[in-house]
Parts: C-alpha cells; sequence; structure tokens
C-alpha cells in the first residue's frame, strides 16, 4: 500500500503486502479479491493435525505424525493382489509404509521424495510400519514441523489455488483485518444469546484453539445468516402491512350463493376453514399476503376462484399466474368451463402470443374490459397494466421468488393501491422450509381429499420386473381407463455416467413392441408448441388417445379422471416432491388407481426415496423426507426460492436456532420498524446487502 493509504476490509489484494500477481489472479477465480472477501471465505471442515516427531520419539499403538525422506520402495504382487512397502527415514530411524492393493502407490512414492504422514504406528517382525497411512508431499517451501497439535482449515479450493495455499493467504490479512470487522450486535444482546463477537467467530473459524471455538463461532456464522433472511421478510412483511393498502372487497350471502352455484363439488370442511381465513383477509384494506398449501388434488384451485370471483363481484379485477404455459392453458380451461354462461370475461396471455394477439389483449385489460387474466410470466413485463387488479393468485410458489410477488403487485396501475396476493402450492412445504422462504406470508393448509377420490396403490420395480407394470396397463386400457407413462429425458441424450437416461422417442419404441402394442400413443413435453400441447391434451381428456408418453411437465396441473395408471421410468431420477406431484396426476376419480416406480437404485438415498413413496401417500410427510434426505438446496434451490444459499447455516440441523433468530427478528422490527437507529446502520447495511434485491427491500422503510 501507498503511504498514507488506509488498510480497509475493502482493500484489493493487490495493495496488500506479501501477494503476487499470480496469487492474486488464483484468488480471483473464487472472487476473492480484498481482504473482506479473502477473510468472510470461511473453512468448509477441519482437521486435526498431529504434533510432529522424530521417528525414534514416536509411540507404538499411537496415531503419530512425523516427517522423512523416502528411502526405497518396492511393489509386490501376487496374483490380483498386491502390497507395496516404501521405507521412509529421518536421522533418528525408519518406519516401513504399508499399501496393500493399492499398487498406484509406486509410482506417487519415489526414493528420495520428502513427506509428512500420519497414522497408526505398529510393531511387526521388530521393525517399526503404518499401514495405509495419511501422506503429505512435502515441497522446499512448505510449513515447518508442527511441534503441537492443532485444528487445521480445509477451505473451498480450485485447481488455481489449493486449500493450503488459502489458510497462508488468510493469514498474511488476519491480523490486520480483524479488528476492522464491526459488529451488527451490542455486547448485551450477544452476551443474552451466548455469542462470540463477529470478528472472534472469524478467527475461531480461520485458527481454531479448540474444537469448542468452531463450534461456538459457527453456531454465531448460521444465526447471522437465518437472523438477516428472517429480519428482511419482517421487515418487507411490516412494510406491506402498514405502508401499503388494498381494495376492501364486499362479501355478501347472494355474492357467496353465486360463486358457490359455479363450483362443481361442495366445499370441504378443510377448504371451508381456508376460504374462511380468505374471505376474512379480502375484506379489509390491509393487503393479503397469504400461502394456500395442500396435497396434490386437494382443491386448491377452486378456493383462489372463490377469491378470484369475489374481486370481479367488487368491479375489479383478478389475475392468476402459473410458472408453465401448460399450467396456465389448464387453469384457463377448467376456469372457462367453471365460467361458462357467466359475464366474467376471461383471457389467456402467455409468452407464445402473436405480437398483436398480445397487443389487442393487454389494451383490454388496461382498460378494464377483462376481469380474470391467466397467465405466465409474460403477466411481469411493463407492457401489463391492470385498470383496477383487487387479487393476484400466484401458482406453484417455490417456482418464484419474493421479488416476483412485488413486480406482479407493481402491475397494479393505481399506485396508491396494492393488490391482495395469495399464492398457492401443492408441493407441501416443511415448516422449516415455509418460515424461511415465505416468512413474508401467513399459511393456510388444506388437508384431506375433495370427495370421489381414491388413494393411490405405489409399487416400486426393478427394471427386470418393469413388464408387469405394462400388462397393468395393457388391462386398464383394455377397459377403458387412460394410462401415464413418464421419462426423465426428450430426446436421447449422452449417458449420465453408466445410466443412459429414458426418453420420449425410447419410450414410444418399447411400447410398439409390448403389451401395449395396439394402444393409441400421444406425446406432451415442453418443447412442444402451444398448438400441440392442446391437441394432445384434448384427445387425451377426450379418450382419443389411451397412453400419454409425457416429461415432468405433467407434475401440477394435469386433471383426467379416466387415468387410473402411471409408470415412471427411472423414478430415482427424481426427487420425492416431484415423484409425489406426478402420482397425483392418477386417483383423481372413484377408480382405482395405481403408481409404479420403475428403477434400480444405486444409493442410500435412491433406494430411500422409492421405500417412502411405496409406504405413504401423505405429502406433508414426503416434503419433510425429501428435506432430510436432500437437504433445503436442492428440495428449494436459490434460483427456485429467489433467496440467496446459506453458506453456514444448515435448514435441518439448525432448526432451533432458526426459529429463535425468527423470534428476534420480529421483535427486533416490532421496537424498530425501519432500522433507522443510529446504532442499526451496520445492520441495515448488511441486512440490503444480503437480501435487499432477492426481497424487493429497495423502497422499505
Amino acid at each position: 500500500m501507498s503511504e498514507g493509504e488506509q488498510f480497509t476490509l475493502m482493500t484489493p489484494l493487490a495493495k496488500v503486502q506479501g501477494f503476487t500477481k499470480r496469487q492474486i489472479e488464483a484468488l480471483a477465480t473464487l472472487g476473492l479479491t480484498n481482504v473482506g472477501r479473502l477473510i468472510a471465505h470461511l473453512p468448509m471442515r477441519h482437521e486435526q493435525i498431529e504434533a510432529e516427531c522424530a521417528i525414534a520419539d514416536l509411540q507404538v499403538g499411537t496415531i503419530v505424525a512425523t516427517r522423512g525422506e523416502i528411502a526405497a520402495a518396492r511393489l509386490f504382487r501376487k496374483g490380483a493382489k498386491s502390497r507395496f512397502v516404501a521405507a521412509l527415514t529421518d536421522s533418528t530411524g525408519r518406519i516401513d509404509l504399508v499399501f496393500f492393493n493399492q499398487g498406484y502407490m509406486a509410482e506417487k512414492l519415489r526414493p528420495g521424495l520428502n513427506i509428512r504422514v500420519v497414522g497408526k504406528l505398529d510393531e511387526y517382525q521388530r521393525s517399526l510400519q503404518m499401514v495405509n497411512p495419511k501422506i503429505e508431499v512435502l515441497t522446499e517451501t512448505h510449513e515447518k514441523p508442527a511441534t503441537e497439535a492443532r485444528l487445521r482449515p480445509v477451505y473451498p479450493a480450485s485447481a488455481e489455488v489449493s486449500s493450503n495455499m488459502i489458510e497462508k493467504h488468510v493469514r498474511k490479512v488476519l491480523e490486520l483485518g480483524l479488528p476492522l470487522i464491526e459488529d451488527h450486535f451490542d455486547e448485551a444482546y450477544r452476551a443474552r444469546r451466548n455469542f462470540p463477537t463477529l470478528a472472534d467467530s472469524y478467527r475461531m473459524q480461520h485458527d481454531p484453539k479448540t474444537a469448542e471455538e468452531i463450534s461456538a463461532s459457527r453456531r454465531r456464522l448460521a444465526f447471522d445468516e437465518l437472523f438477516m433472511l428472517q429480519l428482511g421478510v419482517a421487515l418487507r412483511r411490516r412494510h406491506l402491512r402498514s405502508a401499503l393498502t388494498a381494495p376492501a372487497l364486499t362479501h355478501t350471502t347472494e355474492i357467496d350463493s353465486k360463486i358457490r352455484a359455479r363450483m362443481k363439488f361442495p366445499f370441504t370442511p378443510y377448504q371451508e376453514e381456508v376460504i374462511g381465513e380468505i374471505i376474512k383477509d379480502l375484506t379489509t384494506s390491509r393487503p393479503a399476503n397469504r400461502l394456500i398449501q395442500g396435497d396434490v388434488g386437494a382443491g386448491k384451485t377452486v378456493v383462489a376462484l372463490y377469491a378470484m370471483l369475489m374481486a370481479v363481484a367488487g368491479g375489479h379485477q383478478a389475475t392468476l399466474m402459473a410458472p408453465t404455459e401448460i399450467l396456465a392453458e389448464q387453469h384457463f380451461a377448467s376456469m372457462s368451463e367453471a365460467l361458462s354462461g357467466s359475464r366474467v370475461r376471461i383471457c389467456l396471455l402467455t409468452g407464445s402470443l402473436s405480437k398483436s394477439e398480445r397487443e389487442s389483449l393487454t389494451g383490454k385489460i388496461a382498460q378494464g374490459e377483462i376481469d380474470v387474466v391467466i397467465g405466465t410470466h409474460a403477466l411481469l413485463t411493463e407492457s401489463v397494466a391492470f385498470k383496477s387488479l383487487a387479487v393476484a393468485v400466484i401458482d406453484e410458489q417455490h417456482r418464484f421468488g419474493v421479488q416476483q410477488r412485488a413486480t406482479l403487485r407493481a402491475r397494479a396501475s393505481d399506485t396508491t393501491s396494492t393488490p391482495h396476493v395469495l399464492v398457492m402450492t401443492a408441493t407441501p412445504i416443511p415448516r422449516t422450509l415455509a418460515i424461511t422462504l415465505f416468512g413474508d406470508l401467513d399459511i393456510s393448509t388444506i388437508r384431506g381429499l375433495p370427495p370421489g377420490r381414491t388413494p393411490i396403490v405405489t409399487h416400486a420395480l426393478s427394471f427386470q420386473r418393469r413388464a408387469e407394470a405394462y400388462a397393468d396397463a395393457a388391462a386398464r386400457v383394455e377397459r377403458g381407463e387412460r394410462v401415464y407413462v413418464v421419462v426423465p429425458a426428450v430426446h436421447q441424450e449422452p449417458s449420465d455416467g453408466d445410466v443412459q437416461l429414458r426418453s420420449i422417442p425410447a419410450a414410444i419404441e418399447d411400447l410398439r413392441h409390448g403389451p401395449l402394442a395396439h394402444a393409441r400413443v400421444g406425446i406432451l413435453h415442453a418443447q412442444l408448441d402451444r398448438d400441440a400441447r392442446e391437441e394432445a391434451m384434448r384427445k387425451f381428456r377426450a379418450g382419443e388417445l389411451d397412453v400419454l408418453v409425457a416429461t415432468t411437465v405433467i407434475e401440477v396441473g394435469v386433471d383426467v379422471p379416466e387415468a387410473t395408471c402411471m409408470i415412471i421410468e427411472q423414478a430415482d431420477r427424481f426427487g420425492l416432491a416431484q415423484l409425489h406431484q406426478l402420482r397425483g396426476r392418477v386417483g383423481r376419480s372413484h377408480r382405482a388407481s395405481v403408481c409404479y416406480l420403475v428403477a434400480d437404485p444405486v444409493t442410500p438415498e435412491g433406494i430411500q426415496r422409492l421405500r417412502v413413496m411405496e409406504t405413504t401417500s401423505d405429502g406433508f410427510r414426503l416434503a419433510e423426507e425429501d428435506l432430510n434426505i436432500r437437504g433445503p438446496g436442492e428440495v428449494f434451490g436459490s434460483r427456485q426460492s429467489g433467496i440467496a444459499p446459506f453458506k453456514v447455516a444448515d435448514l435441518v440441523a439448525d432448526r432451533e436456532l432458526l426459529a429463535m433468530a425468527r423470534r428476534d427478528a420480529a421483535a427486533w422490527i416490532e421496537q424498530s420498524p425501519t432500522l433507522s437507529g443510529p446504532d442499526e446502520q451496520v445492520l441495515r447495511r448488511r441486512l440490503l446487502k444480503a437480501h435487499g434485491e432477492d426481497l424487493g427491500l429497495g423502497d422499505v422503510g
């Protein structure tokens, strides 16, 4: 650094003494470009480094560490088995390093090489030996022998820069950088929660003295991640409820009767309960922000339609946004049927419309000439504006983030008012994830199934037994029932490791030579154009097709009561939630339905998923199992949820920390709704940096 230039956490590594140009370029590949980013690059684990001793001082029967030079080496072979022995020496003695069935070590450990070894020391035929020890090749610039045992951090690394090099680079900036880290929690708060300071937490991660320090610092840093998200969610929720207003809709006995007359079936007790919560929301000027979750086929869509028709009855507009065109088309078809003969004007707005069609529809929407708009992401574009949007429904909530909900709200042209927002998901969400990802929402749950639905029997079959599934499918087709065959790929693709993914053409070819050879077969996948998709669904629904070979595009929204059999090929390629969604396409009438999961899983997780699918049809239990098996990063990835992934916190292991973070964040915003206090500026700055964009906090406070 130049004379008089101040050292800060933002100081580029290029201005820090001890970094070469090559090292700086290598660190930049990991995004480590300044002092703060280097300190924030936390270890992914720590390993115990034993204190080194000279060979003569090592104790037999214990785990020891030493270093020396390979004096001699020899590989012995006997049939398919091998034994490699290398003699390690220092100025005080010799150890034989023995490796069984690891012939490649003969290339790795050559005479003259200096190494460090860790392992259990034994005595064999009056000689010292280690069997399969841990080896570390030493270089001329390598650190001096460790005279005391220590915990070494192991960092996320790359081909350009190793974990050992990152450790050395961190040590160059740690002493100067740690005092610059401000804590956003005061001493009293830390004492109540038994937290170390933020600076101490980083020191304990990079240079721990004990395992207890690693645990204490991880607890603090994990809490910080959870707290920041919960604080942002609480801030957003408070702003929505106090600074914005929505149209207070009218609800009368007459309106209720007219809406119910449009429904095919009477509401279940759970549906009635949720409708009551929605009516309470919509009849106030406080914007509703409610998640409606229910298992597959629980009847969420008709509940959402009830809310939308309340808006229309009050002279306003309503919209429903779905994540795919296929699902939007399904909603449009079912709602158009329910509204047949009424004065409600409904349209479908998707990205596949021509420019002229789109301009015509957006013009009518802006003028209030359309009451209900069903659409996809196309609803989020700037060209769409409503005259008086009172209710916005978002289907399959986990595919949209908080930011997209905020964008949809902004489509209302009246800037003094915001629509009531209802979000739906047929993917039951574990409470842990619900309060993390959707903490700004009130949560309603529809349990049970509507009248006329039958439980689905699920069988997991090996590939060798898949003929049983197709024989049953053929018998069902003979009885006039319909069958889904689901495959993981649209086209033939390169093999995934040793496994060739089943594709639609391969499945069609198999059907031609099996018990379904005479069945009428159609295909459905996202790469078809809208007309082809609609025609395939129309034929399948009308009974002009017996079998529909599809990808996961049928995961949600497809409702064909006559479909009673589903065969999912390579079922171990899908997560639990997705398998459950797919399974829900059958069992939609009084007919006995079955789902066959064809797979030869090779991982414990894959075996466990199929076993759970066979034993339960409860989507909420499956969601918890999916969270435990795959973790939150897989169940709801950051791109889907709109929330940055955690670096330290684990939503499964840190549930108690999450609950504490949620309580503390709510209490904090209750006391300080805008985080504008002079002692809150560090906290506010870090919150906006972490989640300002994801949570749409730019207009908050």
